[in-house]
């Protein structure tokens, strides 16, 4: 194979590598979902959608379910009355904390740049 064919063919497999992480955490409230929890380990539902601005009840239940389905976050069930439900990251959600701290630098600064605080 010639080295633009190589570098084509990685080319295209890193193409793919973003479409496959674009489809997981795709839409308007995956990111912040993901980043309330993060912030604070775990987080009840109904803190996640006072967090969360603008997301309805429907909304945050069927992302969270999304969520849970890709193993980025896991359902804890405590034995409380009434019971309570926690959100917690799994070891693979926590891999995305570094990209949530990168996103989180570069939306102050761009914030900054473009109203000036």
């Amino acid at each position: 194979m010639e080295c633009k064919e190589v570098r084509a063919d990685m080319h295209k497999k890193e193409m793919m590598a973003v479409q496959d992480a674009m489809d997981v955490l795709s839409g308007k409230w995956k990111i912040s979902i993901i980043s309330s929890i993060c912030y604070y380990n775990k987080r009840r539902f109904s803190d996640i959608l006072n967090d969360v601005k603008g997301i309805s009840n429907k909304m945050l239940s069927k992302e969270l379910k999304e969520l849970e389905i890709n193993q980025l976050i896991k359902r804890i069930v405590l034995d409380t009355q009434p019971v309570t439900v926690q959100y917690q990251l799994t070891e693979h959600g926590k891999t995305l904390q570094t990209i949530i701290n990168n996103l989180t630098d570069w939306g102050k600064a761009h914030r900054k740049k473009i109203i000036g605080r």
